[in-house]
């Protein structure tokens, strides 16, 4: 209970900020802003790993799994619905390209959990991506999985474009990247593990399209990191009304970031040059050894001071509601 009133508090200091302004310095720019009435909690985008200048998203949650192949001005190009797939809580998508045919493969995170827990197990959906950019519905595969240790709420997916393998970001004050198994069974329930530590209350994140870095996003700014869980940079970030997505662009060199609400915008912000870490081209094995291990170093939390006073605060003000709650129920 302490938990859910201190997110709800959090939310309330969020509810208070400009909603949909954008700094006019550090070369961000809005990109565009989706203009399907349909789509008014846009939470997962991607960047389409095959059709050019098409981006994916799908709604926080809604009566159907759906989602919407959009272009770059904000107009749907298709509408897809995935088969047998249930939207309980869809969180975030990422979008990877099969090296074996070439073929996009888009994953979409039925994650969410603000009960921390409260679902047995959640459930990744794998969806071969359509040929042609016109309404279908679309088969997908469902991959079961649980965490090692104990349930909990995250809202980011991400797929080393390299190795193939999936992670996901929790959404927690001491938030954590969970590593899934090599090869992912679609018979029994996966176990997700804790490899690195993230930053606090993390709504999105995503890998880099040549694997040399990943991204992690929270409601005030951005964190790069090495596949090693080693922190790069902080990117600011525009001031949205709720911070949920997060993607790079096609090239690497910027990032794409949404929030919810009807007609939300996208922008575009570039990655300083000194962020952009050198592409080695390490054999597989050496790829894999440098993905996050096993309990990295705290300072992969990407946290800051100004970071932790926000969160404080959104803490006591949680303390005042659980007082005022228990004094009006005595």
């Amino acid at each position: 209970m302490i938990r859910v009133l201190a997110v709800a508090a959090a939310s309330c200091l969020l509810a208070a900020a400009p909603a949909y302004a954008a700094p006019a310095d550090d070369g961000m720019e809005k990109f565009f802003t989706f203009k399907d009435p349909a789509i008014t909690e846009s939470s997962g985008l991607a960047v389409s790993p095959t059709h050019e200048g098409v981006y994916y998203t799908h709604n926080d949650s809604s009566a159907t799994p759906t989602f919407y192949a959009v272009d770059g001005q904000g107009r749907t190009r298709a509408t897809f619905q995935v088969q047998g797939a249930q939207a309980r809580d869809w969180e975030a998508m990422a979008a990877t390209k099969d090296p074996a045919t070439g073929r996009g493969v888009l994953w979409f995170a039925d994650i969410g959990d603000n009960l921390d827990g409260a679902w047995p197990n959640v459930s990744v959906y794998k969806v071969m991506e359509p040929r042609t950019l016109r309404n279908a519905a679309l088969p997908a595969t469902r991959y079961r999985f649980r965490y090692a240790d104990g349930g909990r709420n995250a809202e980011g997916i991400m797929i080393n474009p390299k190795t193939g393998r999936l992670y996901v970001v929790s959404k927690e004050f001491a938030g954590s990247v969970y590593a899934a198994p090599k090869q992912l069974r679609a018979d029994r329930v996966n176990v997700l593990r804790k490899v690195t530590g993230a930053p606090i209350m993390a709504t999105d994140a995503a890998y880099a399209p040549d694997g040399s870095s990943y991204v992690v996003r929270t409601y005030f700014s951005a964190t790069l990191f090495r596949p090693s869980g080693e922190t790069i940079a902080k990117v600011s970030m525009p001031e949205l009304k709720q911070a949920e997505s997060i993607a790079y662009t096609a090239d690497g060199k910027a990032l794409l970031t949404g929030t919810e609400g009807p007609r939300s915008p996208v922008y575009r912000v570039p990655i300083p040059g000194d962020a952009r870490p050198a592409t080695p081209t390490p054999s597989p094995v050496r790829a894999e050894r440098k993905e996050p291990k096993e309990e990295a170093s705290p300072a992969a939390s990407g946290l800051t001071a100004k970071d932790v006073f926000i969160w404080l605060a959104a803490a006591v003000a949680a303390t005042g509601v659980i007082t005022f709650l228990a004094r009006r129920t005595r």
